[in-house]
């Protein structure tokens, strides 16, 4: 949830600075750019913590470690392609499909306790799907349609 102090925080931030230097709050470049900067922090997120992302991909999925980098590099790629006009509403489809399959990598990590930071199975377990990550999922693909599909 702390992820989500910065998609709020940014949004914020650019909602005041557009009003500042445009005279008007620009609500639809102050939600991709606080999309951009979630999905960026997530996607480098993969390179700080690969062991733990690792542990969360099912077992049956080979190369485990090239999907962690993979699917940091399209976060990070999916972050500045939100905030170009011209791409931005395939951008946030694709994105839209990329949270709902990233939950069953969620699902497995819960069920198994995976805690992504220390690499082992001190994590918290179903509660925090339940209680935490479900909720955050629906908000990122509500606010993705919102600001990148909706108001394109």
């Amino acid at each position: 949830m702390k992820l989500l102090t910065v998609l709020f925080g940014t949004f914020i931030l650019a909602l005041l600075g557009t009003m500042v230097f445009q005279g008007k709050p620009d609500f639809l470049f102050s939600g991709n750019l606080g999309m951009a900067v979630f999905i960026i922090f997530t996607g480098l997120s993969h390179f700080k913590f690969q062991k733990g992302m690792a542990m969360m991909i099912p077992e049956f999925i080979p190369g485990r470690m090239f999907w962690v980098y993979f699917t940091g590099v399209l976060e990070i790629a999916a972050g500045i392609g939100l905030m170009i006009p011209a791409i931005r509403e395939i951008i946030a489809i694709l994105l839209i499909v990329f949270y709902v399959l990233v939950f069953i990598a969620n699902i497995n990590s819960s069920r198994r306790k995976i805690n992504i930071f220390k690499a082992d199975y001190t994590g918290p377990g179903m509660r925090y799907l339940y209680v935490q990550r479900i909720p955050m999922q629906l908000i990122l693909i509500g606010w993705t349609w919102y600001f990148g599909i909706y108001l394109h």
